[in-house]
């Protein structure tokens, strides 16, 4: 399995209140994009996050993400989240909008 089915769903749920979502796979999982621009994701049983270089040390800061590193490499401004960390509903729906804040700064594709 290249990434959880069940956290998709969740995901999807709360980014279907948001116009202007469509899901593409990449990374090896599979990423929503908002207006046109990678906004978030699942890649196995974890959360991805586009949450800006500005924010970017603020949300490692945050207990379970670490840098988003699947080349090898960290890649400034997006982060993985570990499944503790968005075990509840709210928890989930917080990093999204951590997400979807950043990615409503960028112009539409």
């Amino acid at each position: 399995m290249a990434y959880d089915e069940k956290l998709a769903q969740r995901v999807r749920r709360i980014m279907s209140e948001y116009d202007g979502v469509q899901e593409r796979r990449m990374f090896g999982g599979l990423c929503f994009m908002f207006r046109g621009n990678m906004c978030c994701g699942v890649e196995r049983e974890s959360l991805m996050l586009r949450v800006g270089k500005d924010q970017y040390d603020k949300a490692l800061k945050r207990t379970h993400a670490r840098p988003m590193d699947f080349t090898g490499r960290p890649l400034k401004g997006f982060v993985y989240v570990a499944p503790a960390g968005y075990k509840t509903a709210a928890q989930l729906k917080a990093w999204i909008r951590m997400a979807l804040d950043f990615v409503e700064t960028l112009p539409r594709k």
